[in-house]
């Protein structure tokens, strides 16, 4: 089984599982790989170290007291923290997506209709969640209908089969 270090076109980092590199290849040819925070079908493989398992290997010695200054408040944190930071957001991001789609009813291209529905009282208030244009979306946000667009992964939308 091969874990690769994935990225799509919109630098999001997330990690796959294959049986073989022409496994890999084969599923991306085909759309199959997709982000799973933004579904987007363009996807590379980043660098990675592989993971050796040396049995009875000897630790590295340890560095010399002092060798590694202290970062000073204000400088640029390492990539590695940069890295952290944005897999934690990627992962409250799709438990934030998750929630959405537990706590609103679908209703799909008559989000505006329904929208304004609630708004005006015709029908109860409810959480809703649907599509709109971005022309849709100003002329609600005119009429001072307050809604929240957000991007569901598409993987969360649909049960895998």
């Amino acid at each position: 089984m091969k874990v690769l270090d994935l990225q799509c076109s919109a630098a999001h980092t997330f990690e796959g599982w294959f049986g073989s590199e022409q496994d890999f290849c084969a599923q991306v040819e085909r759309g199959l790989v997709q982000c799973p925070f933004c579904g987007d079908a363009t996807v590379h493989k980043k660098l990675s170290a592989p993971r050796l398992n040396l049995s009875g290997a000897k630790a590295p010695p340890a560095e010399a007291p002092g060798e590694l200054a202290p970062r000073r408040q204000g400088t640029a944190p390492l990539p590695t923290q940069e890295a952290e930071v944005g897999q934690a957001l990627q992962r409250a991001w799709l438990r934030l997506s998750q929630q959405v789609l537990a706590r609103t009813e679908d209703v799909g291209d008559g989000f505006p209709e329904e929208a304004r529905r609630i708004h005006y009282g015709e029908v109860p208030e409810r959480g809703i969640r649907g599509k709109a244009t971005q022309a849709e979306v100003r002329a609600l946000l005119d009429e001072g209908i307050d809604l929240l667009p957000i991007a569901i992964p598409e993987h969360l939308k649909n049960p895998l089969q």
